[in-house]
């Protein structure tokens, strides 16, 4: 009995030794400046989480570019124009020349807005703006009539805003610049425009089929609905503001973008794949239509040089915003271009009288111009509903 107690109890511990082995390893506790476990887990969960939604975006992305960018054959997508870049705000446009004209100007600077003769102005509410100067007053005029017909055509947001002011050393506004006006040379009484500064601006090179495929002396081929469905969503969002673009040049003749890069090409073959003139990119990647004192006025006197520019760049567009066609659809039935351009510009500039409107004759080209780009988007449509 006694023996069989001893093999028992044997039994026992070694039961109980193979059990101890059996137990996992002790968990060492958190050293001091670790997390607990249950807070690497979180970590890592949010983590997941974080992935989860890059991933949703990105297929919410992909599904974007999946849809069908062109509807009716001839007009972006809705969900395409929805995710184009605001731009600058109504709201922001029509506050800033009560806003720049009420400010006095602080200082004055050179370099940053364009010409020799432009100026920086820092402003006493903090603000900055380009203040430009013209060779000749037909130039103000134009960067002042190329905005308000931006605003009737519904592209407003695209340029920054602007207003005019006069140069009056004596006044309370410039008083406190009254030596460096002296040193720049400008007239007194002289009509100049005062643009919104934008921080961090960048270059834009136009994309094909405006950009590289131009090249070699080419002129660009037409952008149309059929080859766009492969494309990503963000290049499609693009090409959104170039078709405005392109049209609204078209419309005020202005030279000085990407028609001057198109005349370049017959000595330089890569000026296409550089920085296009007088565009660039805002903060929140939309295309800011930038220094635009070349149309109407001036552009107009010239179209004999850039036309053989203007109408290949306008006929390479077959898809356009549908509220851009519809606004060009009422000036054309209502022949009233230059009529609404008036109304809107002396609604809205107090000074519009110091540099005057469009000519008669000027006022009939834009009308003419406004009719070319109806018929073209009417030969648009007659095309995608051939296809």
């Amino acid at each position: 009995m006694e023996r069989g107690g001893r093999a028992a109890l044997g039994l026992l511990a070694l039961g109980a030794l193979l059990g101890l082995c059996a137990l996992p390893p002790p968990q060492p506790g958190p050293q001091r400046g670790e997390p607990r476990r249950g807070g690497q887990k979180t970590f890592r969960a949010l983590l997941a989480v974080g992935r989860e939604q890059q991933e949703q975006e990105q297929e919410r992305e992909e599904a974007a570019g999946r849809a069908a960018p062109v509807r009716r054959g001839i007009f972006w997508s809705r969900e395409l124009e929805a995710r184009v870049p605001r731009g600058f705000a109504a709201e922001e446009a029509a506050a800033w020349p009560a806003a720049a004209r009420a400010a006095r100007v602080s200082s004055l600077e050179r370099g940053g807005c364009g010409r020799s003769s432009n100026r920086l102005a820092r402003l006493s509410d903090g603000s900055r703006a380009c203040v430009r100067y013209g060779v000749s007053p037909e130039q103000i005029q134009g960067e002042a009539l190329s905005y308000h017909l931006a605003g009737v055509l519904g592209m407003q947001q695209r340029l920054p805003p602007m207003a005019l002011a006069l140069v009056e050393p004596r006044g309370r506004q410039w008083e406190p610049v009254r030596e460096e006006l002296r040193g720049s040379l400008w007239a007194e009484g002289a009509v100049v425009s005062l643009t919104r500064w934008v921080d961090n601006l960048t270059a834009v090179v136009a994309p094909a089929p405006w950009g590289s495929e131009a090249g070699g002396g080419r002129r660009p081929r037409a952008l149309s609905a059929a080859e766009l469905g492969g494309l990503p969503a963000a290049q499609l969002v693009e090409l959104v503001q170039w078709s405005d673009l392109i049209l609204f040049d078209y419309l005020t003749a202005n030279f000085d973008r990407l028609a001057s890069n198109l005349f370049s090409l017959q000595w330089d073959p890569r000026v296409m794949r550089r920085a296009t003139s007088n565009l660039l990119r805002g903060p929140d990647g939309g295309l800011v239509f930038m220094d635009n004192e070349a149309g109407l006025v001036h552009g107009y006197r010239l179209l004999a040089v850039w036309d053989p520019y203007h109408e290949p760049l306008l006929r390479s567009v077959c898809v356009f915003r549908e509220g851009t066609a519809k606004r060009v659809a009422e000036l054309h039935r209502r022949r009233s271009a230059a009529t609404e351009l008036r109304r809107r510009y002396r609604a809205r500039e107090p000074l519009w009288a110091h540099l005057g409107f469009l000519s008669e004759r000027q006022a009939e080209l834009l009308q003419a111009r406004v009719d070319f780009v109806h018929r073209h988007i009417a030969h648009c449509r007659a095309q995608a509903a051939a296809l």
